[in-house]
């Protein structure tokens, strides 16, 4: 997203986050903070939007339930909203957790936004650096929100403003206190919105600031991004309004075409779960909307 959309766009996410963590059961994350950092006003223009361009995701729902604004919200909320921001969250935290109980030390979070991870992590996790990297209009943003609901900055969290899609600068990680230490970092949400060259040499940057051992969690689209409609036609819809909001999706991938670009950074492949997997280990046995997106995968990458 450009600086002036950003913010938005994570207002969004954390409306996806708070949504679920009250009215979706059985939870994949809990975000309880998320609904913190949106007013009152911004979360009731959020569904009232939702409504109002409900016939854009699907006209037959928008009939069925033009009476019924709670259901159409659940249903945008779960079948286009939530879906992938819900699982991908609750498999980085997993493997978060772990690497934290295989030595590391710092923790980066590209892209983000509105998370509250720092605040949601357990007791006795505050050894761990965090970093967080994103456009310096949506860090201010937040910073005013962690005020006005009384949660304090905390000392091991540091503000890292950068746009990291166009310029890497390392030195603003130096400039916050980072160290050549085994670092986990997350990618999500962004991989589909740049080059594959782009991709590679983020992530070339990224690992040359550390040791082995080293991993990334992110998520990227595959060959048939462009042309699986997906339920409900979710999958369409979510390119589409990529191109309408003036960033419009770049790039996806075949799983050998990750494997190579990896190979060639020297990076491996320690995890991969594609859709399937996805819905087994995070939407089985729901009855709600809630299932994984079509054409979403996740890949947990380590450096050699």
């Amino acid at each position: 997203m450009n600086q002036q959309e950003s913010s938005i766009t994570s207002l969004v996410a954390a409306f996806s986050r708070a949504y679920h963590s009250q009215f979706d059961t059985p939870k994949i994350v809990d975000d309880n903070i998320a609904k913190e950092l949106i007013s009152q006003e911004e979360y009731e223009n959020i569904q009232a939007t939702m409504i109002q361009d409900v016939e854009f995701f699907n006209k037959d729902i928008a009939t069925k339930f033009k009476d019924n604004s709670k259901e159409l919200i659940k249903w945008i909320t779960q079948v286009q909203l939530s879906p992938t921001p819900l699982a991908r969250a609750a498999y980085c935290e997993r493997v978060l957790h772990s690497e934290i109980q295989l030595g590391v030390e710092q923790y980066v979070i590209l892209g983000a936004g509105f998370d509250t991870f720092p605040y949601r992590q357990q007791q006795g996790q505050t050894r761990l650096e965090i970093f967080e990297v994103d456009y310096p209009i949506t860090q201010a943003s937040k910073m005013r929100r962690l005020q006005e609901a009384s949660l304090p900055l905390l000392n091991h969290l540091h503000f890292v403003p950068m746009d990291f899609t166009k310029q890497f600068q390392s030195q603003l990680f130096s400039e916050q206190g980072f160290q050549s230490k085994k670092t986990f970092f997350s990618l999500l949400g962004v991989s589909y919105y740049l080059t594959k060259d782009e991709l590679a040499s983020l992530l070339n940057h990224l690992f040359a600031l550390v040791p082995a051992g080293s991993s990334i969690v992110l998520d990227y689209a595959d060959e048939s991004l462009f042309t699986e409609k997906g339920l409900s036609n979710r999958v369409e819809n979510m390119v589409k309004m990529a191109a309408l909001g003036g960033e419009p999706m770049k790039s996806c991938y075949a799983y050998e075409d990750m494997e190579k670009m990896l190979d060639r950074l020297d990076l491996l492949i320690y995890e991969h779960l594609s859709p399937t997997a996805i819905q087994e280990l995070y939407f089985q046995n729901r009855t709600d909307y809630l299932c994984a997106f079509e054409t979403i995968h996740y890949m947990h990458i380590v450096k050699k």
